[in-house]
């Protein structure tokens, strides 16, 4: 047991080490971790042999749960509603098109058995959320006309559909379905999960609400409940439990209830586990020795994928939006990742499954490794090519990442030449009880502060105080556009603004903190106070 725990405890830290590393070198993440998993897997340099599928399925199926509530808890709703139906289309129709597509490649010119061609592509068709959402944040990408919400949402939510058409192309190999089953099976996979994700993520809700929960810790136990009660209930009665387990993580994280940042935190570190479990225990599956068989395979369908089966379902979904340039279009497919999901609906397929003619376990790994490091480190550099990178825009403001307030907050004043506190010791300044000035700018010298510290004009002067947190008061932002009747109109002279606090205006050449003869420009995004 000691020695197990010594082998569990170098994993975990070698782990650690490999994400700074990959970061440094521009690999993504979850790549290293399965790489980690075959250096100790059954060939690897530290063999551990572990050959049970099914504890495997079982074990990544529960992850994947965390992941995909994560992955709705941490959506900011009010970004990604502008293209909610683009996504929702790319999730569900672009799952069905590239599988279809990816299917009909592997039956026509790898020439499989029509059944196992169409299990292939539905195993396939979805992006991984955790690979997508890993680059743009550790790349801060910020992209242009909303790609990256749209890429959020649609990898975030598509795992659900790509497991409805295994599960149905399982029924139809096994002999167990016929066209009514399969419309039935369909209608109850997405009605129950829906309804059972509306009324959990309700009941959730009211009780957060309702209920303080007082000892230290229990809300997160009681979060874990919902997530996987998200995922057991609807599939218990014939649901999608994964559509369900995102539809409740979407809901609960854009409603405010207390404790919800130490929530955001406590997810942000279970989900980073989960995906470390998922990808090191794919590592550990894999046979090193026979990947080599399926290495020709998996490229020649991840290459149809690439250049073919995923930019026609994204143009066919896109097109008609007419918003969506080929740039945009171009991005967009590329952009689709394949990962942990993928996988674990092949273990499921792999697991028990006495049709199989091909090693769909290893193609499918093999699928995988190219599309993370290939098209996962080139994502950046292709965003670049195609001119979809917007420097102005904050990738950060689509998630919910209110894990990244902390409870203290810095502020900045300048002090002016009629500043009450210019030419004042601070000492002598009535200072409200809590907040303090931790740091003086004055030049190119940073000046630690005492009592004695006088303050002359020019001075920066850095406060800290408490974060104010309040669900009723929040920041909203509203744009002046080129033909706004308020351009170039005083902000005092405008009545839209005259029970609201404009506390910032972002300009292009800097922000301004306003005041009511500041003339609005074009461009101009004023961040105001805003209450409920």
């Amino acid at each position: 047991m000691t020695l197990f725990l010594i082998l569990i405890t170098l994993i975990i830290l070698t782990s650690v080490w490999l994400s700074n590393v990959s970061l440094r070198i521009g690999i993504p993440t979850l790549f290293a971790f399965i790489v980690l998993g075959m250096v100790f897997g059954n060939n690897g340099l530290l063999p551990i042999h572990f050959e049970n599928h099914l504890f495997a399925k079982d074990t990544c199926t529960l992850a994947l749960i965390f992941i995909m509530f994560y992955g709705g808890f941490g959506t900011r709703w009010k970004a990604v509603r502008p293209i909610i139906c683009e996504a929702g289309l790319m999730a569900s129709a672009g799952v069905v098109l590239t599988a279809g597509l990816t299917g009909l490649f592997c039956h026509f010119i790898l020439h499989w058995e029509w059944p196992e061609s169409f299990l292939l592509g539905a195993v396939v068709s979805s992006t991984d959320a955790a690979s997508v959402f890993s680059i743009l944040r550790s790349r801060k990408l910020g992209l242009k006309n909303n790609t990256a919400p749209l890429l959020e949402v649609e990898s975030g939510s598509n795992d659900p559909f790509s497991y409805m058409l295994t599960v149905v192309m399982l029924s139809v190999m096994q002999g167990r379905s016929g066209a009514g089953s399969i419309a039935w099976m369909l209608f109850t996979q997405i009605a129950f999960g829906i309804g059972c994700g509306i009324g959990i993520a309700k009941l959730a809700e009211l009780v957060l609400k309702r209920i303080h929960i007082q000892t230290s810790g229990f809300d997160s136990l009681f979060m874990l409940a919902v997530a996987m009660a998200s995922y057991a209930i609807p599939d218990l009665i014939g649901g999608n439990g994964y559509l369900s387990a995102y539809l409740v993580g979407i809901y609960l994280g854009n409603v405010e209830f207390g404790g919800k940042k130490t929530l955001v935190s406590f997810f942000d570190g279970i989900t980073g586990l989960m995906q470390v479990i998922i990808f090191f225990l794919l590592g550990l599956l894999a046979h090193p020795a026979l990947l080599h068989k399926a290495v020709l395979p998996a490229a020649a369908v991840f290459l149809f994928m690439l250049i073919a089966a995923r930019p026609l379902a994204t143009a066919t979904v896109l097109t008609p939006f007419r918003k969506y340039g080929f740039r945009q279009q171009t991005l967009v497919s590329f952009a689709g990742l394949r990962g942990a999901a993928s996988i674990v609906f092949a273990i499921m397929a792999t697991t028990d499954n006495q049709f199989l003619q091909h090693d769909l376990f290893n193609i499918v790994f093999c699928l995988v490794l190219l599309s993370i490091s290939l098209q996962g480190s080139l994502l950046p550099l292709v965003a670049r090519k195609l001119g979809m990178i917007d420097l102005g825009n904050d990738v950060m403001k689509t998630f919910n990442d209110y894990s990244e307030g902390t409870e203290m907050q810095f502020g900045r004043i300048e002090i002016t030449a009629d500043s009450v506190w210019n030419r004042q010791q601070i000492m002598e300044l009535n200072l409200p009880k809590n907040m303090l000035i931790a740091l003086v700018l004055r030049g190119n010298e940073r000046i630690v502060p005492n009592g004695q510290t006088r303050l002359y004009e020019g001075d920066q002067v850095v406060t800290v105080t408490k974060t104010f947190e309040d669900s009723h008061t929040y920041l909203e932002e509203q744009t002046i556009k080129e033909n706004s009747k308020w351009k170039g109109s005083r902000l005092g002279d405008c009545p839209q603004f005259s029970d609201k606090l404009v506390i910032m205006i972002q300009r292009a050449s800097g922000n301004v903190i306003p005041n009511g003869d500041t003339v609005l420009e074009a461009g101009d995004i004023l961040v105001i106070v805003g209450t409920d």
